[in-house]
């Protein structure tokens, strides 16, 4: 997904009049200090494999123990029976990117909308995350910081939404595809530099990296390839030399972040994977040197099958995309899926992601069976959007897994998604770090 300029952030996809007809956030009601949730089944994320009956007491954020069967409910905590619903680890999504939606008015949206009108409406797409079950999201790219700014507010209980991991803007060479002001007039275009996240040089990277660390972000987002909606001619030439993603992932381990590398050309991802980088995101036209590559080096997998999916729904739609734009999606957008599935085959590893707002936010769990489809068996995943994700993340220790100690982040569907992976996309229930936000399919009220 293209890093966006504060004049350049794609739009929305609904207007400033949709979003206030939207019912407003509301914070839950305090949570008991135990509460103890009786499950039909549970999905045992490290294991890769369904338990029966399972209760779970939650004390406080944390989960303090499981048992199979019900058991009593101690005095004085609160009991929260699913039925024979399944319960799973809240899902995360490593590739997502709340300050923004697709929209067919986004290319012209972006002269006429400031800053404060994508802070706002993130706080809708935010929330629409959530109530789907996706407890944790990494962002991975936005026009102005915005995204380290929701990430303090839904910290701080002000607005609802996922725990947020954000990269802040991403970053890139000039002209490539982190570079919002490719399209633009001359007057207007300017020359971005490291504090905008457009870098020329290891020197730049270095630079762009302490800015970020400055800015206050979770991750580092890089650009070594060319990609779709930007107003560049190329989804896939490379567009990093191996000396500046060498430089952003030295600099970045510096400072303790993980690098994701949005990559779709075979050459852009093989010199990201030399280069150190921990994540390859989309890895449209990988190659199996690439795959072969990945494995030697541990390097994670994020497809994001769903984007490309939409993508190429949309180009053949008169209109929706600038015509460069339409063509970049036709060549990409039905060639991902396929490099998943062969992906997983050879072993590379793969974590769940999306890249949440190339097409409507909220509708993330879709991802799960396009995977299947991609040939992934149902637990995999799951495991992609559980362990796995907390893993990519340095998070282990605290997610992906319900397990005692762990935060409670707790979600559950109707059915087995083992059977029946869409029913991963109609999530009844979610709680993050022992607070209910969702209950018998509706939002939680105060």
């Amino acid at each position: 997904m293209k890093r966006l300029a504060p004049t350049a952030l794609i739009a929305l996809a609904c207007t400033a009049a949709a979003v206030a007809d939207e019912p407003a956030p509301a914070a839950p009601a305090a949570a008991a200090a135990v509460q103890v949730l009786h499950c039909g089944r549970m999905f045992d994320a490290p294991a890769g494999r369904m338990r029966g009956e399972t209760s779970i007491v939650v004390r406080g954020d944390r989960i303090e123990s499981l048992q199979a069967g019900t058991i009593a409910t101690p005095a004085g905590a609160a009991t929260i029976d699913l039925g024979d619903a399944t319960c799973l680890p809240g899902l995360i999504d490593t590739h997502t990117h709340l300050t923004f939606e697709t929209s067919p008015t986004g290319y012209t949206d972006q002269f006429r909308w400031n800053v404060a009108d994508y802070a706002l409406r993130s706080t809708v797409y935010a929330r629409r995350t959530l109530q789907a079950g996706f407890t944790t999201v990494r962002n991975l790219g936005d026009g102005s910081g915005e995204s380290i700014a929701l990430r303090n507010a839904i910290n701080a209980g002000i607005v609802p939404g996922p725990r947020i991991f954000t990269a802040g803007t991403a970053i890139g060479s000039t002209g490539g595809h982190a570079d919002g002001s490719d399209g633009y007039r001359k007057d207007l275009a300017g020359d971005p530099g490291p504090k905008d996240g457009i870098i020329n040089g290891p020197d730049d990277a270095w630079k762009a990296v302490r800015q970020h660390y400055k800015d206050g972000v979770d991750a580092i987002k890089i650009m070594p390839s060319g990609g779709v909606l930007d107003e560049s001619a190329s989804a896939d030439n490379p567009q990093m030399t191996l000396e500046e993603i060498e430089a952003m992932v030295a600099a970045a381990h510096d400072y303790g972040y993980t690098v994701a590398a949005h990559a779709h050309g075979a050459e852009g991802i093989r010199r990201a994977v030399v280069g150190g980088v921990d994540s390859i995101e989309h890895g449209t036209f990988m190659d199996d040197a690439d795959m072969k590559l990945m494995k030697q080096h541990g390097t994670w997998y994020v497809p994001t099958i769903i984007a490309g999916r939409y993508v190429a729904e949309k180009a053949a739609v008169p209109g929706y995309y600038p015509p460069q734009i339409a063509a970049k999606a036709r060549q990409v957008g039905p060639v991902i899926q396929g490099t998943a599935g062969r992906a997983y085959k050879a072993g590379v590893k793969i974590a769940f992601g999306t890249d949440a707002a190339v097409y409507p936010h909220g509708q993330n769990a879709k991802e799960f069976a396009y995977m299947v489809e991609a040939g992934m068996p149902p637990a995999y995943t799951l495991q992609a959007a559980t362990t796995h994700a907390a893993e990519l993340l340095k998070q282990a220790k605290d997610l992906g897994s319900i397990e005692a100690g762990k935060f409670a982040d707790i979600v559950a569907v109707a059915g087995n998604p083992l059977e029946d992976i869409t029913v991963m996309q109609k999530v009844g229930f979610v709680m993050k770090a022992g607070q209910v936000w969702r209950r018998d399919d509706h939002e939680v009220a105060p």
